[in-house]
């Protein structure tokens, strides 16, 4: 199947389409986090996980143009690494997306709290989080799919408070708010990893670009280009807002829950902080929205291919997954109660890995598996760029807390029985092959 010329995406498109895939919530509300565990240095940090999404992102780009179906990474690991490995990653996939809500409904609940101390607390942030999730839910059961139309609004909402954030704070930056780099002038052992796999979420969403290669003018050319040029722009923002916040508040920056806010509050007053609020909760609200569009359709996709209970397909006669719908809200509101928005956003990063790494695998499987494939983009510099990010992601999930690995890997057990299930339907003809290379 072949998109017309005028349909596909241009190079400021593709970056366009990056820009707002990466910043939704991290950017807002983890600056703090990460200066209490290691200080300005954070800077440095956020500079090294900038570093291994293009490492990642470059193989999601070489990999996704062998494929003409969308499956992404479930169709990576499965050519690559096997039917089984191919089965956790798509299961996984849904796990990933329902990780992702909850942090994102607990993000919005921090950022409200942060704002109006009557929606502060433990209590609030799960009553607000199920609200939320519940209310988005029925509305997307409904078959009321408002995205497309606030899309451009949700991205306008991100970047004009984070652009009058930069052009206005760097006059009211101090300099010496930056010193001592590290927390009471001591490096503490461990806190360069466990800030960089904290803030590793802010850059999540980086694989978007890659897998819409086939949508794409010139992917080739257009792609790579597009994925430098938006970690680029997206790095540099970020690295400009962790360095005005820092340097507008210094070490107060670690005890406030939405650093922003708190930050322009300082330049602006009370018009600062909820001018950046109203950016957040609608870049959060939209974002949401979104996920609660996308998780019960990754689900009903997967149950029509045989991999989850067939159940998961029903639809309601307008044809909404409402089966898929209710258990994606139910388990991302579990999640939600779990914990905070920096413990989850963490547990998020690395339930990540389980998409990442079998992709950055598959470009050194396809390089002798499929040498004379045709590729739209190839890695430059052979398997060196795929083995550092292998390494390197090998490395940040073995920093990570127990808690983390538990609720961001424990899927792979989880779902081990419904891969017999799987297994069986399959030698019964029951589960035809659709992948198209």
């Amino acid at each position: 199947m072949t998109t017309d010329k005028k349909s596909k995406f241009g190079f400021w498109s593709i970056v366009l389409l990056g820009i707002n895939g990466i910043i939704g919530t991290g950017i807002f509300l983890l600056p703090n986090k990460a200066y209490a565990l290691i200080g300005s240095a954070s800077m440095g940090v956020l500079f090294f996980d900038a570093l291994l999404a293009v490492c990642i992102a470059l193989c999601f780009a070489e990999v996704a143009g062998f494929f003409t179906r969308n499956g992404g990474p479930y169709l990576y690991a499965k050519h690559s690494l096997g039917s089984f490995v191919g089965f956790e990653v798509g299961v996984l996939k849904w796990l990933v997306v329902m990780i992702a809500w909850a942090v994102m409904a607990v993000g919005f609940a921090t950022a409200l709290g942060a704002a109006f101390p009557i929606f502060k607390g433990e209590l609030m942030k799960d009553i607000i989080a199920t609200v939320l999730i519940a209310g988005l839910t029925a509305i997307n059961i409904a078959g009321v799919n408002a995205t497309k139309i606030l899309s451009n609004l949700i991205t306008i909402s991100k970047l004009v408070p984070l652009f009058a954030f930069i052009v206005l704070g760097i006059f009211f930056v101090n300099g010496s708010n930056f010193t001592p780099v590290f927390p009471n002038d001591t490096y503490q052992e461990g806190s360069f990893a466990a800030a960089a796999l904290l803030l590793f979420f802010a850059y999540t969403g980086f694989e978007a670009i890659a897998v819409a290669a086939e949508d794409m003018e010139n992917p080739k050319k257009n792609l790579p280009r597009a994925i430098i040029v938006t970690m680029i722009i997206v790095s540099v923002m970020y690295l400009l807002i962790l360095g005005i916040a820092i340097g507008i508040t210094g070490p107060d920056l670690a005890n406030h829950a939405a650093p922003l806010q708190h930050a322009f509050g300082q330049i602006l007053g009370p018009w600062g902080t909820y001018f950046v609020l109203a950016g957040t909760l609608l870049s959060m609200g939209g974002i949401n929205m979104a996920e609660a569009f996308l998780g019960p359709r990754v689900a009903t996709s997967l149950a029509e291919d045989g991999m989850l209970p067939s159940v998961l397909a029903k639809r309601t006669a307008w044809g909404t997954p409402w089966v898929a719908s209710v258990v994606t809200a139910v388990i991302s509101i579990l999640l939600a109660w779990s914990g905070s928005f920096a413990t989850l956003a963490a547990i998020s990063a690395v339930s990540r890995f389980t998409q990442y790494l079998p992709t950055c695998i598959a470009v050194i499987v396809f390089r002798k598996k499929w040498a004379d494939k045709e590729r739209p983009f190839k890695i430059p510099f052979g398997i060196t760029i795929p083995i550092i990010a292998i390494i390197i992601s090998l490395w940040m999930l073995a920093q990570a807390t127990e808690k983390q690995l538990i609720w961001g890997l424990g899927g792979i057990i989880v779902i081990l029985p419904f891969y017999f299930l799987y297994l069986n339907k399959k030698k019964r003809g029951l589960i035809k092959e659709t992948d198209v290379l």
